[in-house]
């Protein structure tokens, strides 16, 4: 679990395709060069990339790695990064984590695409293409994690027959985060409050009895 705080911004050093062994037919590994999130990480430990929750597999003082299954690679962005990529790291939250954004489990939902950018003076709004069958969960002054940063929803809307969100993005968000330097059509990784989902099905099953 995490809260969507983003404690350091990593620099990817590799992503290798795994091969040769069936049970991890189209998986990958993934190197990304970090200081903080490394100092007390062991092999077991949950970190979010992008907000992808990934178990490290081996770790040193500045780098660690972690596998990438194929549905990982398929739902997320992750499969198209690249060495010297900035990415978003969090560790996970303990007991005695503050909680800072919301309850977030590093379980991406789907990919969205940055349509717009429109800055201001004291922050910059950004309009988010959603993919199909998630604009139901997505309410306004909801939460949603873009790329492992827990934002408040703006607004809803529709933009060419797709649903679509806006966030506001202050200036510490632009700075110590990737959604300060990524473009209009550039990917992102999104997953939807889980609430909202959790409330979505009990109320199925409630019309079905």
């Amino acid at each position: 679990m995490f809260t969507g705080i983003v404690e350091e911004l990593g620099t990817v050093i590799g992503l290798t395709e795994l091969t040769g062994l069936s049970e991890l037919s189209g998986a990958a590994r993934l190197t990304v060069g970090a200081d903080l999130v490394t100092a007390d990480a062991r092999h077991g430990d949950s970190i979010a990339v992008n907000g992808v929750c990934l178990t490290v597999v081996e770790v040193d003082a500045h780098s660690f790695t972690a596998d990438l299954m194929a549905e990982t690679l398929h739902r997320s962005s992750l499969r198209a990064v690249r060495p010297g990529d900035r990415v978003n790291l969090e560790r996970a939250a303990t007991l005695a984590t503050r909680l800072g954004g919301h309850l977030v489990q590093g379980h991406v939902d789907g990919v969205g695409t940055i349509l717009a950018r429109d800055p201001a003076e004291h922050w910059e709004a950004v309009r988010v293409g959603l993919p199909a069958g998630l604009g139901r969960y997505v309410v306004e002054k909801g939460s949603i994690t873009v790329d492992g940063v827990s934002l408040t929803v703006v607004s809803v809307g529709v933009s060419e027959g797709a649903d679509d969100f806006s966030v506001g993005l202050i200036p510490t968000t632009l700075k110590l985060t990737t959604l300060g330097h990524k473009g209009v059509g550039d990917p992102v990784n999104l997953e939807v409050d889980v609430v909202a989902k959790y409330v979505e099905k009990l109320m199925a099953t409630q019309g079905e009895s």
